[in-house]
């Protein structure tokens, strides 16, 4: 920070008289990259590194003691969420098996429930979800019986390692032979499905077609015409019944915008007690002293219909929140993507530590790193953030906590329903305070115990809260209300020391929950109607919030503005794993999309500026950081046209380059390749990780960011609402290469200011070079320093200029040949109109024969 200072201090104080233009601009420039680089560095001063003890957990709540003398699982509750909304951008196989590894995790399956949540109402999806809760009756015993690890039957099936390593079981590799026939089998019912689906509508479709025509014949006298039959194309379940959601053939009440809620339970919830597999010869496999018993596993289709805002996934995420709550009331809920599978089945118990932990009641939820598979070898385009997920988040969780980045996230319920944490008044952080340990302010407050003061909102805090004001915060529903406090109460760490305040006693959750039955799915059908949160706080203050494209940020940040703490837990075995576009093109929306939610959040009342004094100052930095980022853009693409402005001026940044201008440059260089070192070594990333995603951080900031800022602008200003479409998990139509969609070439808008400033400063290298060379008095030194700064921005771009290239060995020689020639003529004509002082004739003294 010093060395900055001085440079900048350097910098501003002796400028470049001969081309004022140009030293203004990177003064400018420079100073938004310095004031940017502590936003990012600032929040990073206290790193910190968790870990965990699953043998102290299972001591606490699933070991005999006198409050629990069977040892029966004291362990809360937890609701499982995955979203899905298209079927053919989001493949129901990949659906399908991240539900298989969420049924097969190592949890007390009583105390499971998993929500599949289909915003796009389609038959296709509901019948994959029936297909996979059929195959999990023999996936999740197998799973349980071998100790198998992922628990996701495609990766499992394709692992590369040896499966029958540290398998003790004489019957394993019968076993799985067995299952892995009939998962081929399950694969092809699943990619069946489509079809099947059609045939089966076209097939009723007909027959009804044929009924109406003998009705007509029946009803119609002699001398009336025979008029054509119109029946709406339906699509038919298999029970030959319409389904209520989008048909194959929108119409009015069926399409993805228009069609009824739909509530369906596929695996009813288990009974409590464990039950045993037996010897039985017509199963496929042995099950003997096997736990047969599979979690509750739910479809859920909110209503959609004309004139209302649905308001995209954070309208579906708090569907769920509603129904599950009726349903089945975890105090935890585990918010998944549908291409997010459980990678280690002992993820959620990993997320528990930190919840039942002493103070763990503060917690508003805990964040997992984002892992990815399928990504290229070299990473071409940063895909793995391992700078964000290793770096930036580690740092925040020495802070109040990491940002919620969309999945693989376990949430308190009673935080996403908007209400302040525990002891809330306790503490008062102050808008100056920092990450470091402040003196506590005892406050008394008479006649309100900690644990009646345990639901509080807003200004509450010195009273119980006002259970009759409920309803106009959640809806008129009184058995998602009542369930409120229940989900409050089991969400407690135990009471067994004196230091744990707003505790529950050790052996309350071993009770048997209640059963469903058909009046309570009926009223989770109410509460996932479109009308229900019309005059609510839901998506305001409770659930998820809406009126950004980045949601998640926003409903993270709405949880540490209250005053609650995240945590961030970085497991062993990594806890999920999924998928990430490997395509320019695609990676490029993916992070326009990021940058534009940013952008709203900037120009929103969520921006970190105006956050309450409960939030810490630094992360408020890291929050504001989130917001401005994309901004940078804007000084970042004038930074890479510099170098070709100074080639083609024959001017530099700098009057000269002096010994004073070299070592502070060189200073600062050192510095930060001492930071990013440091953080490469306490962070445990690689290198080249690192080198990956400072080029995408300039191919991004000079393409997505700058058409988020735009557009951002746009909003805010005009009006302008903007749509963006799914990002694509589906794999590429070449099956032999796994990395076909990375060589695939889809034009965007997006790619020309990048390919704008590759091919400027290609040009303006040529151009310097026959400046200086043909000149009688030749500036070695401005020539230097433009040269070295274009290599700088074209070492950056390289990537994006390999991705236009496509596959290797298909961009015709001749490309590169016209290129070359393309950029001596025009670097011989710029010498030719602009010729070097002191000489009229193209070259100096040389002329051409």
């Amino acid at each position: 920070m010093v060395a900055l200072g001085l440079f900048l201090e350097w910098r501003l104080t002796n400028p470049n008289n001969d081309a004022m233009w140009l030293w203004g601009m990177s003064v400018v420039c420079e100073i938004w990259f310095a004031f940017s680089w502590l936003l990012d560095q600032l929040p990073k001063l206290c790193p910190i590194n968790r870990s965990t003890d699953l043998n102290v957990l299972k001591e606490k709540f699933e070991t005999p003691s006198p409050n629990n003398p069977t040892g029966k699982s004291d362990l809360p509750g937890i609701d499982v969420f995955v979203s899905t909304a298209d079927p053919e951008k989001e493949p129901p196989l990949v659906t399908a098996n991240t539900i298989l590894s969420i049924l097969a995790a190592d949890y007390p399956v009583e105390k499971l429930a998993c929500y599949i949540s289909d915003d796009g109402g389609a038959l296709l999806t509901f019948e994959a979800m029936a297909e996979a809760a059929s195959f999990a009756n023999i996936w999740v015993p197998f799973c349980r019986k071998h100790n198998i690890e992922p628990r996701n039957p495609e990766t499992y099936f394709n692992l590369k390692r040896d499966p029958y390593k540290d398998k003790v079981r004489a019957d394993f590799v019968k076993d799985r032979r067995r299952l892995k026939r009939e998962y081929d089998e399950f694969k092809v019912r699943i990619n069946g499905l489509p079809d099947s689906i059609r045939r089966r509508s076209d097939a009723y479709h007909a027959r009804e077609e044929i009924k109406a025509m003998k009705l007509q014949r029946q009803n119609r006298h002699d001398d009336e015409p025979v008029e054509i039959v119109k029946i709406p194309k339906a699509t038919w379940m298999a029970d030959g019944t319409h389904w209520p959601g989008t048909w194959l053939s929108s119409t009015a009440e069926h399409s993805k915008g228009d069609h009824a809620g739909i509530i369906q339970v596929m695996l009813k919830p288990p009974s409590d007690e464990p039950l045993q597999g037996a010897d039985d010869d017509t199963k496929l496999i042995d099950l003997t002293d096997v736990d047969i018993r599979l979690p509750l596993l739910v479809y859920v289709s909110r209503e959609k219909r004309p004139g209302y805002d649905h308001n995209k996934k954070a309208g579906a995420m708090n569907a769920l929140v509603r129904a599950s709550a009726i349903m089945s009331n975890g105090p935890f809920i585990l918010n998944l993507d549908c291409d997010h599978y459980i990678y280690n089945s002992q993820a959620m118990r990993e997320g528990m530590c930190f919840m039942m932990d002493r103070g763990g009641d503060r917690i508003c939820y805990v964040q997992f790193p984002q892992r990815f598979e399928g990504i290229d070898p070299n990473d071409r385009y940063a895909n793995h953030n391992t700078v964000f997920f290793d770096v930036n988040m580690r740092a925040l969780d020495g802070l109040q906590g990491p940002v919620y980045v969309g999945t693989g996230c376990l949430f308190r319920r009673i935080a996403l329903y908007g209400f302040d944490p525990p002891r809330s008044k306790d503490r008062h952080p102050g808008c100056c305070s920092c990450c470091f340990v402040q003196r506590r302010k005892h406050i008394s407050i008479a006649n309100a115990s900690e644990e009646n003061r345990a639901l509080r909102m807003g200004e509450s805090d010195d009273e119980e809260m006002n259970l009759s004001l409920l309803p106009k915060r959640f809806g008129n529903s009184n058995f998602l209300i009542d369930s409120i406090p229940v989900a409050e109460f089991q969400g407690r760490p135990l009471a067994d020391h004196p230091a744990v305040k707003n505790g529950r006693p050790p052996g309350a959750l071993t009770i048997p929950r209640e059963l469903l039955d058909a009046s309570t799915v009926a009223e989770a059908i109410g509460v996932i109607s479109c009308w229900y949160e019309d005059k609510t706080e839901w998506g305001e203050r409770v659930g998820w919030i809406y009126g950004s494209v980045t949601e998640d940020v926003v409903t993270g940040y709405r949880m540490h503005n209250r005053g609650w703490k995240s945590v961030y837990c970085v497991t062993k075995r990594d806890a999920f794993r999924g998928t990430a576009p490997i395509n320019l093109t695609d990676r490029l929306h993916q992070v326009l999309r990021w940058a534009t939610g940013s952008v709203e959040i900037f120009f929103s009342r969520n921006n970190a500026l105006l956050a309450s004094p409960k939030m810490k100052i630094l992360q408020r930095i890291a929050y504001l950081n989130v917001g401005i980022y994309p901004f940078t853009s804007i000084f970042l693409i004038v930074y890479c046209f510099l170098p070709a402005l100074s080639l083609f001026s024959g001017q530099f940044i700098v009057q000269t380059l002096n010994v004073t201008f070299l070592v502070y440059l060189l200073v600062i260089s050192l510095t930060l390749c001492m930071l990013a070192v440091l953080e490469i070594k306490w962070s445990g990333i690689e290198l080249e990780e690192w080198w990956r995603n400072e080029q995408f951080w300039l191919i991004g900031g000079t393409s997505a960011h700058l058409a988020a800022v735009l557009q951002g602008l746009l909003k805010v200003v005009a009006g302008i609402e903007i749509s963006f479409t799914l990002t694509s998990k589906s794999a590429g139509d070449d099956l032999d290469d796994e990395f076909a969609d990375l060589y695939l070439v889809k034009w965007t808008s997006l790619m020309i200011p990048p390919i704008t400033i590759m091919m400027t400063n290609l040009i303006a290298i040529a151009v310097g070079f026959s400046r200086t060379i043909y000149s009688t008095l030749p500036q070695w030194s401005r020539l230097i320093g433009g040269v070295f700064f274009s290599f700088w921005v074209l070492a950056h771009l390289y990537p994006f200029a390999k991705g236009l290239m496509g596959r290797r060995g298909r961009t015709p020689t001749i490309v590169f040949v016209w290129s070359g020639l393309i950029a001596i003529t025009i670097s011989l004509l710029w010498v030719a109109i602009d010729p070097p002082s002191g000489s009229t004739e193209i070259g100096g003294s040389f002329q051409f024969p």
